[in-house]
């Protein structure tokens, strides 16, 4: 009893208690940064999703419960079989405790079954498919920066409440993508607008000339762009070179990240509405987090997803160290109990869908004239609360929602 007592005595002493008698699995904490490093979307995720871990590790301290963090990377180079490979590896042999990023919903839709039934978690930063929330939904998995619901609403619904015209798609074909113009499309058709066409590509596809004349032939008023990365930059420029950038149809983009923007330049781009989660010169805290990243990786300015990719991981964290433990039980409730709190957003709950439900911002591309300094590109329209931006629940598929 006196061993026992001056034991206790020592952990108060010592705040050592609590640390010694954590549990964290084979003596590390192993988060994998799964992404397309080399492909289409390289640029938007990518390197730099894995620098942003690295940051967020760093700002951490290095390690949680005294054990080390230890970052991994997986190239998936766009194909949904070696994602799924891969998340099986590190699951199945190399104790990875979560993956983070995942552009791409079709790999993102695959990964989060692989993680289910592993029970491990999954924080989705680059796919944005509404289906990954939805019918898809599963308890350790997390939609953490955007989705095409929020992204799409946000772009339909900035154009104002008058009658939005006909529209004509031109999408990639992946789930996400389609998913998004079925959702602008609703919307659309709700307000009284109507569907004139849609075309879709592969990923990567080279030439964009036989979609821009179908678009353009269709005289719908707006012509929207279910696509991004190269595939994005590639349609601008087939819309450039038929005069579209000219005329009198309207280009909103439903997926384009600033590399895109910066690729097209402000010329070609200005007045295209867009829906961002995070710009990096948004406010004070948005352009410190940035100047770091930018310190940390080659000089380049921050995507959404890899914003994202801070904030999830910095979140997961804080909720290992909340509970205790790396079990994925007490870490997902300890995450879905935690605000997120970062530079991205402030005070933000985690939906029993899990979506995360930050607010959502409609930019329009700047004018020549109006850019001050290098990557000042977007002007801010309206700020969207994350309880609008984002499909209600009352519209849900999950099967975690209680109806």
């Amino acid at each position: 009893m006196r061993i026992a007592g001056a034991t206790a005595v020592l952990c108060a002493l010592v705040s050592a208690c609590s640390v010694a008698s954590a549990q964290v699995s084979n003596d590390v904490v192993k988060i994998g940064v799964l992404n397309d490093q080399t492909t289409n979307l390289s640029n938007m995720s990518g390197p730099g999703s894995i620098a942003a871990a690295r940051m967020a590790v760093a700002d951490f301290g290095g390690t949680v419960l005294g054990k080390p963090i230890v970052i991994v990377t997986g190239d998936t180079i766009s194909r949904p079989d070696l994602g799924s490979t891969i998340a099986t590896r590190w699951f199945d042999n190399e104790q990875v405790d979560a993956i983070v990023d995942v552009p791409y919903s079709s790999i993102a839709l695959g990964i989060q079954n692989i993680a289910k039934d592993r029970n491990k978690i999954v924080m989705i930063s680059g796919a944005g498919s509404s289906d990954l929330t939805g019918k898809n939904c599963t308890a350790t998995s997390f939609n953490w920066t955007w989705s095409t619901y929020s992204y799409a609403s946000g772009v339909v619904n900035g154009l104002g409440d008058k009658n939005p015209g006909n529209w004509f798609f031109i999408s990639v074909d992946s789930s996400g993508m389609l998913k998004s113009v079925e959702e602008a499309s609703d919307i659309v058709k709700q307000k009284g607008g109507k569907i004139t066409g849609l075309v879709k590509h592969p990923l990567n596809a080279g030439d964009f000339s036989s979609l821009i004349l179908q678009a353009q032939g269709s005289k719908a008023d707006v012509i929207a762009l279910a696509n991004t990365g190269s595939d994005f930059v590639n349609t601008m420029k087939a819309a450039k070179e038929y005069g579209i950038l000219n005329g009198k149809q309207k280009i909103v983009g439903l997926l384009t990240f600033i590399p895109q923007v910066h690729a097209m330049g402000l010329n070609d781009l200005q007045g295209m509405m867009n829906t961002v989660s995070f710009y990096w010169d948004l406010n004070d805290e948005t352009r410190a987090w940035s100047a770091r990243f930018r310190t940390a990786f080659k000089g380049e300015f921050p995507t959404e997803p890899q914003a994202g990719v801070y904030s999830a991981v910095m979140h997961y964290l804080k909720a290992v160290q909340a509970a205790g433990t790396d079990e994925t039980g007490a870490v997902v409730r300890k995450m879905r109990e935690l605000p997120v709190n970062d530079f991205m957003s402030k005070n933000v709950k985690i939906r029993e869908d899990g979506q995360v439900m930050r607010d959502a911002y409609l930019m329009q591309v700047k004018a020549p004239g109006e850019s001050k300094y290098p990557y000042d590109y977007y002007k801010l329209v309206e700020t969207i609360p994350g309880e609008r931006a984002f499909k209600p629940l009352s519209e849900s598929e999950c099967p975690l929602v209680k109806k």
